[in-house]
């Protein structure tokens, strides 16, 4: 089942332009591979990788996440990215997500889904099947 993997890339490996990297991610695309690009906003050309490969999910830099709350022009810049990509019919995932006012204000913004840790501090496979989140006070 293709469709239950996501496979993400930087920009940076983008930018190296070799061949076989856009091969490989029309062969993974084809296969049902969902294609996701991590660390958005960090590099030089996100905007023409976004029309040349077939993106599914959009990654928000976790830079851009850290002053969501105090810094104007990262939330316009978060809300401009977050209605690129609905546009686009990609969903956005936010990275670094560390308190509930960040988490209140992406939920207010449309993104899709939130990752940080506000949730958790990253955890080993075995330790994942006994998780339980709970709210953070």
């Amino acid at each position: 089942m293709p469709d239950r993997l996501e496979f993400e890339i930087t920009e940076g490996v983008l930018m190296i332009g070799k061949s076989y990297i856009d091969d490989a991610l029309c062969e993974l695309h084809e296969l049902g591979v969902k294609l996701s690009m991590d660390d958005f906003g960090t590099g030089y050309s996100s905007l023409s990788y976004l029309r040349q490969y077939s993106f599914d999910v959009l990654k928000i830099d976790r830079s851009f996440i850290n002053g969501i709350n105090v810094k104007r022009e990262d939330r316009n810049l978060v809300t401009a990215t977050i209605a690129m990509a609905h546009s686009l019919g990609l969903s956005v995932v936010a990275e670094g997500v560390e308190t509930r006012e960040q988490l209140d204000l992406l939920e207010e913004l449309g993104c899709d889904i939130a990752q940080g840790f506000y949730f958790s501090k990253p955890i080993s496979a075995k330790e994942l099947i006994s998780f339980k989140y709970t709210e953070s006070p």
